[in-house]
């Protein structure tokens, strides 16, 4: 029997009102103080006023030193951005909604005019085949990490998590798509490392592993961890950023030994075929782990949403719910929504207000 979109759903002892939330988005609206702006803190509340179950944050950057990939992008680290974000998840649950932090750290997609420490680092020090779409020119090569550096960077995850639950959050995700630091170890595309931390899976699965364990000590059993991973990058993005349906399932198995509640899977498109196989990549996800699922990529409207719950738990809306406030009840009424271009989401990153 399909699922219904407006059925509740537990999540580690936390109700969900629905199916729907809205999506991490990465963006570079904070102006000062690494809080993003009024406006982009009010968008978050109003779509959990409209109707939306799950609220995700953009995505923190985790350190105040090579984290940052964009300017202008937020962290949660001190008590006044604490208080800042305290209002937002006060507001969001006071609408019968969940909020999620997620925090990443950029690594080799980054330029050091950007970091507070002038300085870049990666699993390796490999640069993407594309040059940075916000500077034209080819990214900076990498210092490739060294132990200490491991050590330093995952601290800043459980730095950036503690101020998630003074912040108040339901819970915290890990950003491990999307080709950023922890997705760059996790492929081969991009760690050539010879060390404990690369060469095979079980060693390029290592940093995931570790900030997991250092975040989950952090983060209260009662308020939800979860992991995002994809199988593209924002840069390159026509690489498969793994290689077999052996080595994404392997990954699969791996994440759901992990002390996480849910794993967030990131598409192009939820419809499309993964690894040379007549399957989705939520199916091929599916068939290997029991934990909860959420998925987004090309869901727009309640059949789309209907169809991605066959296999996923939860839907996340990017584009559509940030360029339409009214995206769930419109979805609940059956209503006929466009599938928008990733051009027409540029508001994100705009001056203009959010809706």
């Amino acid at each position: 029997m399909p699922t219904d979109i407006f059925s509740e759903f537990r999540l580690n002892g936390l109700t969900l009102k629905n199916r729907l939330g809205v999506a991490p988005m990465t963006r570079m609206s904070s102006v000062a103080d690494s809080i993003p702006r009024q406006d982009v803190l009010d968008f978050l509340v109003r779509r959990a006023e409209r109707g939306a179950a799950l609220v995700f944050t953009e995505a923190i950057v985790t350190d105040y030193e090579s984290a940052q990939g964009y300017p202008g992008q937020a962290r949660l680290l001190t008590q006044r951005q604490i208080e800042a974000w305290k209002t937002v998840t006060d507001d969001i649950r006071s609408h019968g909604s969940l909020s999620i932090m997620q925090m990443f750290h950029c690594g080799r997609v980054a330029w050091p005019e950007v970091n507070p420490a002038g300085r870049i680092i990666a699993p390796s020090s490999v640069i993407p085949r594309q040059d940075n779409p916000l500077t034209g020119k080819p990214y900076p090569v990498p210092d490739e990490m060294s132990v200490f550096d491991i050590q330093h960077v995952i601290q800043g995850f459980v730095e950036t998590a503690k101020g998630a639950v003074a912040a108040g959050f339901d819970g915290v995700e890990i950003h491990g798509a999307h080709g950023y630091l922890i997705n760059q170890y996790l492929s081969q595309y991009s760690n050539h490392r010879t060390d404990a931390y690369g060469g095979a899976l079980e060693n390029r699965y290592r940093f995931a592993h570790e900030v997991i364990t250092a975040v989950r000590a952090m983060v209260p059993t009662d308020r939800l961890l979860t992991f995002r991973i994809s199988d593209w990058g924002i840069v390159d993005p026509d690489v498969s950023l793994f290689e077999t349906r052996e080595e994404w399932q392997n990954l699969i198995k791996r994440l759901s030994a992990e002390p996480i509640d849910a794993i967030s899977l990131s598409t192009y498109d939820f419809q499309a075929h993964g690894f040379g196989t007549n399957q989705t990549i939520c199916r091929l996800t599916r068939d290997v782990t029991d934990l909860p699922l959420m998925i987004c990529g090309k869901i727009h409207d309640r059949s789309t949403a209907e169809a991605a719950l066959q296999d996923a738990d939860m839907v996340l809306s990017g584009k559509s719910i940030l360029l339409n406030p009214d995206f769930v009840e419109d979805v609940r009424a059956g209503k006929a929504l466009p599938l928008h271009r990733s051009g027409e989401a540029n508001i994100a990153y705009t001056e203009e207000p959010l809706l």
